[in-house]
């Protein structure tokens, strides 16, 4: 289903006219656009300004595509067109008028029989399809499966590595994906060593986990906590039935060696048995199998069996790093809540075992809430002083409101970033597609307006939050809000937008008003 255009969208791509919007993430927007020869309908994703001026982001974006074109469409969206040196560059791939898996599961609940049976195999076959072109796809979740006609579509694939290897927004030191199906390896920015498809099959794992119980296998209430179950804990395999749960199981190994090909994959799951383990036949440091679809320059065989004396210790570090250390923000979609609401302690862990003691509520002061709500713990409402409203989000609404601080629509929490933060709205999850942040939209008037954004940490969802020194009118410490980019967050009476000001003072400050903390994952 698609949206109108908004205000600021171009009319058209090259030979393309644009006739809606289909969603937007870190990366750029994806709008639905007409073909001028035959009048087909197409899915075109726009890359944003920041990147496209980067001349090797031009030339890896080119060679990525140009791979991408070689994956058999018969279970993929097709790559049909690109534009790497347009103005700005553009994607251009089959439309699928389905929904996605992430929506099928939220509308309707888990999968199971034949229908969870089909979507395994359908991930499998794509996987096979794209990793025999020698591509990987980076970012494999429920929202980039399709419920197509006849049969499953996997889209957006091979086309990250373009973002990821050269950007300057998207250092050596941070990764593309989606945390909760991010396999272990994501995580080590320390080794330098290149994504593998083995990354593809983890991610499988973790997307049948969510088909077929409606949450993910290493699910916490966060996404430092999500990743340090990845790397140390056994998925929550719970609710997943045989045989498929086997499969899944070596699908979700810790070492890539560990893990089956996607061609192993799809033979067990049409043959409806789990994958053998492979077998060790010399020392780790001698076996270097070559994978049939690892053919690739950009697909590195891994050592089947590898020791991994120190290497959780260095990969837990080396999360630790890259989602919580002070001034590098890891460019990682953070949206670790597809399907989390079931998520509890992982299996075997003291926390599942032992009986919960009673607890005494402590009182928290007003200086202790503001510090939870800074480190992301606890609900806000975001007050602006000069006008006695708070920012709001409706469900329907593009840009950013000033309400009445009623209802979900005006909470908000805070995701600590680095030296900035990330702020995401508490709207009903199950409104929306995605997650949202706030972000700043560029308009051709060269305004920069403050609108609804997917939760991907970039250039234009990042903002900084520096104490005034004044109060507001209850007595609450106010802030300025902005973008070091793009300047302060202020209201002009009929929007919210940012502006570079140099030395003068920003017309709009804000207080955060407590709103209780932020609810924890259930157990399962």
């Amino acid at each position: 289903m698609s949206m109108p255009l908004r205000p600021g969208d171009p009319a058209a791509l090259g030979r393309y006219e644009l006739v809606g919007r289909l969603g937007e993430g870190g990366m750029g927007a994806v709008y639905l656009g007409r073909d001028s020869d035959g009048g087909r309908l197409v899915a075109i994703k726009m890359v944003r300004p920041e990147f496209a001026h980067e001349t090797e982001f031009r030339g890896r974006f080119r060679s990525e595509v140009n791979r991408a074109k070689q994956v058999p469409s018969f279970s993929t969206a097709e790559v049909l067109d690109a534009d790497p040196d347009h103005e700005p560059p553009y994607l251009v791939v089959e439309y699928v008028d389905g929904p996605s898996l992430a929506m099928e599961i939220r509308e309707r609940g888990p999968l199971s029989g034949a229908a969870l049976q089909s979507v395994a195999v359908g991930i499998a076959t794509a996987l096979t399809a794209i990793h025999g072109a020698g591509v990987i796809h980076r970012d494999l979740k429920p929202g980039n499966v399709l419920f197509a006609r006849g049969g499953i579509k996997v889209i957006d694939f091979g086309i990250a590595r373009a973002f990821e290897a050269t950007s300057q927004h998207t250092r050596t030191d941070q990764m593309v994906g989606t945390v909760s199906y991010m396999a272990p390896e994501r995580f080590d920015p320390v080794d330098g060593r290149p994504v593998t498809a083995a990354a593809d099959i983890f991610a499988w794992g973790a997307v049948m986990v969510f088909a077929a119980t409606g949450r993910t296998p290493f699910a916490a209430d966060s996404a430092a906590a999500t990743a340090m179950r990845i790397l140390t804990q056994e998925p929550n395999l719970t609710g997943v039935p045989e045989p498929l749960r086997g499969l899944v199981e070596r699908t979700l190994a810790k070492e890539p060696g560990d893990r089956p090909t996607a061609r192993e994959l799809l033979d067990a799951l049409l043959a409806g048995e789990a994958p053998r383990p492979a077998a060790i036949t010399a020392p780790a440091a001698e076996a270097t199998p070559v994978r049939p679809e690892e053919t690739a320059a950009d697909v590195t065989p891994v050592p089947v069996g590898r020791a991994r004396r120190g290497r959780t210790t260095t990969l837990i570090a080396a999360a630790a790093a890259v989602l919580a250390a002070a001034g590098v923000g890891a460019a990682i979609r953070f949206l670790p809540n597809e399907g989390q609401e079931a998520a509890g302690p992982g299996p075997g862990s003291s926390a599942s075992l032992a009986p919960r003691p009673s607890v005494t509520t402590k009182v928290l002061t007003a200086a202790e809430k503001l510090d939870g709500i800074r480190r992301g713990q606890r609900k806000t409402l975001i007050h602006v002083a000069e006008i006695n409203k708070d920012l709001a989000l409706d469900d329907n609404d593009y840009e950013i409101q000033a309400g009445d601080g009623t209802g979900a629509r005006s909470e908000f929490t805070l995701i600590p970033m680095g030296t900035g933060f990330l702020i995401r709205s508490l709207q009903d999850p199950k409104a929306a597609e995605e997650e949202n942040c706030l972000g700043v939209q560029l308009d051709p008037d060269a305004s920069a307006d403050v609108v609804r954004a997917e939760c991907f940490l970039s250039v234009g969802t990042l903002f900084q939050i520096e104490q005034t020194g004044r109060k507001d009118d209850r007595g609450r410490p106010t802030f300025t809000i902005s973008s070091e980019k793009y300047g302060f967050l202020q209201w002009n009476g009929e929007k919210f937008y940012v502006e570079l000001l140099g030395d003068a003072p920003p017309a709009s400050t804000f207080s955060f008003v407590d709103r209780g903390p932020l609810p924890s994952a259930s157990p399962s």
